[in-house]
């Protein structure tokens, strides 16, 4: 196999919107085109038929990820259309083995997909001298989100096996020029393509980066790097719905609009009127933290102007505080981010009571140090550190899915055109 492939997985639910962004994909260089398991799972086997009625010219792939009766379920496929199987690699040998002898009754290719293997590279290598033509690289959307990566073990299986190979699972161009320089064949992309507000550009970025095909591989971003970066793109609505609707601050707003911060929080725990606390966990603070405040009350201030200097000096991100802030028109000319629930003229005395770096509460929300912790101008919410990268890559495919519906809204559809309501509404 001499061009790489580039394989768009249609992953969505709705046939004409699969239609219109494979035809879209290929006038950005793509190839072969998939029919994701959403989309099979939502539309049957009438997705690979429209797509092979809609591109006679291209290879459909139906992605059955079957695990049981191999011969009927490739059997179903080929006769829709499709021509290339991928079934799952943890399936039992039989079924494997069952699923070969219908491809070849049939005319088409088999793929298999290791993902969730205990060892994919013993499998990756079982697969092939049962007969299969592809073994396909995989990690899944959920397993990205806690950090895995399918370049991670793809060098193995190219060094293993001689037949081709595809790998997937949020793959960007320069993932996929990686991929090429460590073995794949067949580089397949869903989210980075489906899910861009121009769909033909984003494709033809990829092309470009398979056909260049660097040499090195692609290096992995310091972990707090990569999620502050993503952390900055989205908004917190998108994190919000990451999270199932949950960790947002209640009645936390920002002082000013057209900011953002972003960053991993030191906590203070302070009473009444002592400031004491809230000003020394400046000193505590780190560039790019969030110093995030339980007040114990909403009428005297812990903060103003001259602590908001010190952390703009030391690149302190910004301040929660669940109680009140003073001096805002100050607070505002400098533009250091400050959320809080009341504004008030007057402020207390440090007495030095409270402790830095407990385990609060704000704005209704448990946080943590070490929390990340994301202002705009819709409110604050709270991430547990332990899931930060899963919620921000969760948060990215928000803003990603966003990003396409909003183009298509500007092409003339209705939002419940474009997300089928009404088919999809509980009957």
């Amino acid at each position: 196999m001499s061009r790489k492939i580039l394989q768009v997985a249609l992953d969505v639910l709705e046939l004409e919107r699969a239609i219109q962004i494979a035809k879209e994909s290929i006038e950005g260089g793509a190839d072969w085109l998939e029919a994701g398991t959403p989309l099979i799972k939502s539309e049957g086997m009438d997705a690979v038929r429209a797509l092979r009625e809609a591109f006679p010219d291209r290879k459909v792939v139906a992605d059955m990820k079957t695990i049981d009766t191999g011969a009927i379920e490739v059997e179903m496929a080929a006769k829709s259309g499709a021509s290339i199987v991928a079934i799952l690699g943890v399936s039992d040998d039989s079924t494997i083995q069952d699923a070969v002898r219908s491809a070849r009754k049939y005319g088409v290719e088999l793929m298999v997909d290791i993902i969730n293997h205990e060892d994919p590279v013993r499998r990756a290598k079982e697969v092939e001298e049962m007969g299969v033509d592809y073994v396909c690289v995989h990690v899944g959307i959920d397993q990205q989100m806690v950090g895995m990566d399918p370049l991670d073990i793809l060098q193995k299986v190219a060094e293993t096996v001689n037949i081709p190979i595809a790998v997937g699972g949020g793959l960007d161009a320069e993932g996929a020029a990686a991929a090429v320089s460590m073995g794949a064949d067949i580089v397949i992309v869903g989210g980075n393509i489906i899910r861009s507000a121009n769909v033909t550009e984003s494709a033809r970025k990829i092309r470009e980066a398979i056909d260049a095909a660097e040499v090195k591989v692609r290096r992995k971003k310091e972990l707090e790097e990569e999620i502050r970066e993503i952390f900055m793109k989205v908004s917190t609505p998108n994190i919000s719905d990451a999270m199932h609707r949950k960790g947002v601050m209640k009645g936390i707003k920002p002082l000013f609009g057209g900011i953002k911060m972003v960053g991993k929080a030191v906590t203070v725990q302070t009473f009444e009127g002592d400031w004491a606390k809230p000003v020394e966990a400046i000193d505590i603070a780190g560039e790019g933290d969030v110093i995030v405040i339980y007040a114990g009350s909403h009428e005297i201030a812990p903060w103003g102007e001259l602590a908001s200097w010190s952390c703009k000096n030391k690149g302190i991100a910004g301040i929660v505080i669940d109680g009140a802030v003073r001096d805002v028109d100050e607070i505002r000319r400098i533009r250091f981010p400050v959320f809080a629930r009341h504004i008030v003229p007057n402020a207390g005395e440090p007495k030095g009571f409270g402790e830095i770096n407990a385990e609060i509460k704000c704005g209704g929300q448990e946080v943590k140090p070490g929390d990340w912790i994301v202002g705009d101008d819709n409110g604050v919410v709270v991430v547990p550190k332990e899931r930060a990268y899963e919620i921000a890559r969760r948060a990215l495919e928000v803003w990603k899915m966003e990003e396409r519906v909003r183009a298509e809204i500007k092409r003339g559809k209705t939002l419940s055109q474009v997300l089928e309501l009404y088919k999809w509404e509980k009957k």
